[in-house]
């Protein structure tokens, strides 16, 4: 998504907005940050920087971790990592922690909870380390198409059905047994598709907005509905 013109700011601009909170901060300060690999503002055609709010907001949590903590900038440099990928900044000595979530109403999961992808981007050892899978799981796993990375990292999906498969795992359930899982939600998917296709085919905004709210309802209720057959199905057995 382009930015205004005016939602950039000069170096001067940056300048000023942190003064009043670090009184030392120079232009040669941000200008070393930068080349630390800490801020990576954009460039006019001329070369001169274009700094966003975003940009602003990062200058100040290293400014911050520097005075307030006194991180070192490797240290610093770390924790941007992790919250760029949607992890919590790890602890002194510590890993950088997920932090997944689902929207819950009642027991169930919400629509909102089938909206926009998960911004959580985690390393194959992060993963195994968050979810408890072993690097054989987790190859089987993929094997399946359970787990699939994007790209060269794993989303908070991976990470949910990872802690899942592990604790399924503890009931003697291993990763082969779950594949009937990926058949059915495939077949899920398939179905809501076959729902949103029509609204997709249309162009305007409305009908897109449209698709992704019926795409959520659907979604949500289908869970709803298979653990009702699950419980259903269950109390039958006593």
């Amino acid at each position: 998504m382009s930015v205004p013109a005016r939602a950039y700011l000069s170096i001067g601009e940056v300048l000023t907005k942190l003064r009043g909170d670090f009184p030392d901060i120079t232009i040669s300060k941000i200008r070393f940050l930068e080349s630390e690999g800490l801020i990576d503002p954009q460039r006019t055609p001329s070369g001169y920087r274009k700094f966003t709010g975003t940009d602003l907001e990062r200058l100040r949590y290293v400014l911050l971790a520097q005075r307030d903590q006194y991180l070192p900038l490797r240290v610093i440099k770390e924790n941007l990592d992790a919250l760029d990928r949607g992890l919590e900044p790890a602890p002194s000595g510590g890993v950088a922690a997920p932090r997944p979530s689902l929207a819950r109403i009642d027991g169930d999961i919400a629509p909102s909870a089938f909206g926009d992808s998960s911004e959580m981007r985690l390393s194959r050892e992060e993963l195994l380390k968050a979810s408890g899978l072993t690097e054989n799981a987790l190859v089987e796993l993929e094997s399946f198409g359970l787990i699939t990375p994007r790209g060269r990292h794993y989303d908070g999906d991976a990470l949910a059905v990872g802690k899942a498969v592990t604790e399924m795992n503890s009931f003697g359930i291993e990763p082969r047994h779950l594949r009937s899982f990926k058949s059915a939600a495939d077949r899920e998917i398939g179905l809501i598709e076959q729902v949103i296709t029509p609204l997709t085919r249309q162009k305007s905004a409305e009908s897109k907005a449209r698709a992704q709210e019926v795409q959520k309802e659907i979604a949500s209720l289908s869970i709803r509905l298979h653990a009702s057959l699950v419980r259903g199905g269950l109390n039958r057995l006593r």
